[in-house]
Parts: C-alpha cells; structure tokens; sequence
C-alpha cells in the first residue's frame, strides 16, 4: 500500500489553493497604452486584437477604467507628430506621450506611470539612437535618452524605462534625473533586451521598423544567456532600481537565471508577439483563451517576476 500520496494534496480546490506555491495578482501587472495625436481617437491594431491606438482624452478614460480595476500600472508608448534624424519629437512636451502623461497624472494620481524611453519611434530611420552613417553611435545617443527623461519627469512619470539598449544609459539617465531633483523617480532598465521576432506586431503599433537593417548591433543575440546576467550586472551598478527581460515566454530561463542572481525587482514584458499568437489561436477556437492567458503570466511569476507589462492585463483583471 502506497503511505505517499501527492494526490491527497489535489482533491479539490480548497486544498489546492492552500498549498499553492506561486499566486498571480491583478497587482502584478502593468498595461501598455499607445497614445496618438488628435481627438476622440479610438483606433484598433490589426496585429493586435482589441488593443489601440487612443488619443490623450480617450487614453485617460481608459487610464480611469485601468486604475478602477485594480491595475496599478500603465507604460505609455505613442506615435510622434513629426519625425526627424535624433529623434527630438520624443522629447518635445507637446508630444502626445508627454501630454499623456500630464493628462493622466492629473486625472488619475494613484496610478503608476511608466515612462519608454527609446528614440526608434521617433526617427526618420528607425533605429533607437542618433545614427554615424549606419552605426547607432552609442555616446551620442546617451545625451538624447537623458533629454527624453528628463521631459517625461517633467510630465508625470513615475518610472522611467530605457528600452534602447545603449551602453551606459542607466547611469546617464540617473544623472540626469538627480540633477532636476527627480531623486524619487525609479528606473526601470530594459536590462536584458533581446533582438527577437517577436516584436513583430509592436513595430506596426509603434510605426518603429528600422528603414534598414535590423538592431543586432545593439540588442541581445537570443542565444545568449551569461551575457544577461553581464548585463543585469551592470545596469544594477549604475543604478537600475528594477530590472526588466524582455520578450518573456521564450526567456523564462533567464528570467530565473536573473532572479537567482539579484535581490531587486524583476520583470518581464509579455510583448506583442506573444500577445497576438495566443489571440489568434483563440479566435480559431484552438485554445481556451481564459485558461492560456492565466497559465501563461503565472509561469513568469512562477520564474521569478515580480511584475509583467502585458497586454492581457484588462482581460485578466475582468476575469
């Protein structure tokens, strides 16, 4: 007769939830929005069902409705006006992003605003920095992440986040936060960033594809995975407040790789990919779109994130 039984442990759900190892929270998660130009704006994404391109008074009624059902977070991305070779729309405080943010702060106080900070939308060319002929020079492109900064500071952004992938960004960024007082506005760095397919969907949200090439100069060869914990190293000595993986399905290795390594907040951005491919098999009726999403984000809580950027989060939280 068999004295153990791991089976007793499942008999019904009461028991299950009691020794349950990893629980997943509405609290956890933050919710991308992209903010465009103009009024009553209300557009949906054709890559990515039920997900929008919203103008700033329609951003804050969807920021009203996110707060209401118990989502801490938001991370604004938007579509410039005006393009141009550095970038400078991204740091122009009439910019949709900056005038979102002002908007939203205002209206909704208690609601966490994180700012992207990346130039890709915002170039003529694409790419996420100021250019040298085809190369993204690096020290260049580090004095106009910290303009950008310092404007969504300005703004209202509780967090800022530099998803570009430069060297030494980080530090330059604190910099420029601490010499505007912004001593309390966090970092969340973009730590371990790779060159993945999976961005797919985003770059036709955000009108980011590069005019040529692609950015493995500068984000992470998805084969690599000491260089993560290199660059997690790095990103903490400068002083990354939280430290971000990003995509997450295809990198939950390195997502417990860093959560063994470091004692600050991880996260992980579910990216657009991600999204769109369990949003299409469930539109086929292939999987149980509820039961995917809720297995899905508890297996990155379970690989050590604290929290998850994830377009599922209103799904989620209707649950």
């Amino acid at each position: 007769m068999l004295k153990l039984r791991p089976r007793r442990l499942r008999l019904n759900e009461n028991l299950r939830s009691m020794i349950r190892e990893t629980n997943l929270s509405v609290k956890d998660l933050i919710y991308p929005i992209f903010v465009v130009a103009g009024e009553n704006v209300r557009e949906e994404i054709p890559s990515m069902p039920d997900c929008y391109h919203l103008s700033v008074d329609n951003a804050v009624k969807l920021a009203k409705k996110i707060s209401a059902l118990g989502i801490p977070a938001v991370e604004i991305f938007g579509l410039p006006e005006y393009k141009d070779e550095i970038g400078s729309s991204a740091w122009d405080m009439k910019s949709p992003v900056q005038r979102a943010m002002t908007a939203i702060k205002k209206a909704v106080p208690e609601l966490i605003i994180v700012g992207d900070v990346c130039l890709c939308q915002y170039t003529s060319h694409g790419h996420c920095g100021k250019l040298c002929g085809h190369y993204v020079d690096n020290d260049e492109t580090l004095k106009l992440l910290q303009k950008v900064a310092v404007s969504q500071a300005e703004s209202g952004a509780d967090i800022i986040a530099p998803s570009d992938m430069m060297d030494g960004r980080i530090a330059a960024i604190r910099d420029a936060l601490d010499v505007k007082n912004f001593f309390n506005v966090s970092i969340m760095s973009y730590a371990v960033k790779y060159a993945s397919a999976y961005y797919g969907p985003f770059r036709d949200a955000a009108d980011s594809a590069p005019q040529f090439g692609d950015r493995k100069q500068y984000q992470m060869d998805f084969a690599n995975s000491r260089e993560a914990l290199k660059e997690v190293e790095l990103d903490l000595a400068e002083g990354a407040d939280i430290i971000m993986i990003k995509p997450a399905l295809a990198y939950l290795d390195i997502v417990g790789k860093v959560r063994e390594k470091i004692n600050r907040p991880v996260a992980v951005y579910n990216v657009s990919g991600e999204y769109a491919m369990v949003k299409a098999a469930a539109a086929n009726g292939w999987i149980d779109y509820k039961r995917i999403v809720v297995e899905n984000l508890t297996a990155m809580k379970r690989a050590g994130a604290d929290m998850i950027i994830t377009y599922h989060a209103l799904d989620f939280a209707q649950f």
